[in-house]
């Protein structure tokens, strides 16, 4: 089982930036799929993006159109840290925002580990 930590959620403007980070610990962190899932006020939670090793170095990433073109999804296999990089927010980004671990197929589903969650809110 692997252990996932969130950081770097908080408070933002319309139209502004945040980075999100996870730390992961508890065993071999470069074989699994990593991604982000959100939660807002009164909604279920939903996936926002994985990303899955496919070779030596290469990676392949996967959103939700809700976030295609804003979010990007990075991995530091050496540092076992995964990130979150969310432009153009709005609004209705607001909501806990979780990191994830597990296989790649059925991810958006279920995937194995989540992390306690850091709060994003977007300011108007």
């Amino acid at each position: 089982q692997v252990q996932l930590v969130e950081s770097g959620g908080g408070l933002v403007q319309a139209g502004g930036s945040l980075r999100l980070s996870c730390a992961a610990s508890g065993r071999t962190f470069s074989r699994d799929t990593m991604g982000w899932f959100r939660q807002a006020p009164g909604k279920e939670r939903e996936f926002v993006g994985a990303i899955k090793r496919i070779g030596v170095n290469t990676y392949y990433a996967d959103y939700a159109d809700s976030v295609r073109g804003r979010f990007t999804i990075s991995r530091d296999n050496a540092n076992d840290m995964v990130y979150l990089q969310m432009n153009s927010l709005n609004p209705e980004d607001t909501a806990v925002y979780y990191c994830a671990a597990g296989a790649w197929e059925g991810f958006r589903q279920k995937p194995g580990s989540w992390g306690p969650g850091t709060q994003v809110t977007v300011s108007s």
